[in-house]
């Protein structure tokens, strides 16, 4: 289950919660900073994230900065409307592919997934990328995806609905609307 955007501030993200971890990762760079750079944020964004991820330790973090500049490339490409560069669609690929799964019975009624990481990749950038390749491979999916209306974020969102626009409604959203009642009050001039 995805963590709340609550849960996700309150452990010092703007945005988070998305319905997949591969949109959360992205997120974790934002214009010029990344948010993922302190160790102790690096930690604190996989604990938040532990829940919807395969067992095991995070990855190093130059590996999970390497897919999330993958994922970044892909996923603006497609909101561009250009064609996805091979090189990086390799990438992903071979991200997905360095983790094999199969499943496995643990009683009637009851399966899971068993990661086997014995070729020395990563489960959790595994789940990640393989994750994002269901999503692109997805044109109904894909086509929720979008960008925040803010000019000053970057942020990246799978809208619930249509009218979505805001990456989140209190931070991006709420600047929004502040900054509109602030040019209606403006506009109209001071109150006797």
């Amino acid at each position: 289950m995805s963590p709340t955007v609550e849960l996700v501030q309150a452990t010092g993200f703007p945005m988070g919660g998305e319905p997949l971890v591969a949109l959360d990762l992205v997120d974790t760079h934002a214009l010029t900073a990344d948010l993922i750079a302190d160790p102790e944020q690096y930690d604190a964004w996989w604990k938040v994230q532990a829940g919807r991820l395969p067992a095991g330790d995070p990855p190093v973090p130059a590996a999970a900065r390497r897919l999330r500049g993958v994922l970044r490339s892909l996923f603006e490409a497609h909101l561009a409307g250009e064609e996805p560069d091979p090189a990086l669609v390799e990438d992903l690929n071979a991200t997905a592919a360095s983790v094999p799964t199969s499943p496995r019975l643990v009683g009637w009624g009851s399966a899971e997934t068993r990661w086997h990481n014995d070729f020395g990749g990563n489960p959790a950038l595994a789940f990640i990328a393989a994750e994002a390749i269901g999503l692109l491979a997805d044109a109904d999916r894909l086509g929720r995806l979008r960008r925040c209306a803010s000019p000053t974020c970057s942020m990246l969102f799978l809208a619930e609905n249509k009218r979505r626009i805001w990456c989140t409604a209190n931070i991006c959203g709420n600047r929004a609307r502040v900054a509109r009642h602030y040019e209606r009050v403006k506009d109209d001039g001071p109150r006797p």
